[in-house]
């Protein structure tokens, strides 16, 4: 039996994360692990003539590394029964190595579905550095388990 259940959630419910910052290593291990050695995230050369004048962190590890923080911060626990996607991803700025980085997470919508055992939950997530300032925005949607009363 799961310990949490799509109705203990409601509306406006926040989770806020822990912190970690962004290092070389993470950068090297991700690009091992994606095959994405694209030189804004490698080169400290090629990104020294990009607009961001130093290497930036890749996009994806930083969606990644949001997910591993609600993981760990425990919001959903052992709520959700499948992730069904993300929308409305926007990246209003860059993640630079030694940024720092956290979540919060918020519920804005839960509705029932056609199984009485499950409901759809959808969390806006923000992603902020040190600065407060935003580096990542996204909705997430889950199916959850919800309470099933007991028949007879």
């Amino acid at each position: 039996m799961p310990e949490k259940f799509w109705d203990d959630f409601q509306v406006g419910d926040t989770f806020r994360s822990m912190a970690i910052t962004m290092t070389e290593a993470h950068l090297v291990a991700w690009a091992g692990l994606t095959m994405d050695f694209y030189p804004l995230h490698m080169d400290q050369e090629y990104a020294a003539r990009s607009p961001f004048q130093r290497r930036i962190a890749h996009g994806p590890l930083t969606f990644a590394m949001a997910v591993g923080l609600m993981g760990m911060n425990g919001g959903a626990k052992d709520s959700v029964i499948a992730w069904l996607g993300v929308d409305n991803m926007r990246i209003p700025a860059p993640v630079f190595i030694g940024d720092t980085i956290k979540l919060k997470a918020e519920v804005t919508e839960l509705r029932p579905t056609k199984k009485a055992e499950q409901g759809f939950c959808k969390m806006r997530y923000e992603v902020t550095n040190q600065q407060e300032q935003v580096v990542m925005v996204f909705d997430m949607n889950f199916l959850m388990h919800k309470r099933v009363e007991a028949l007879g």
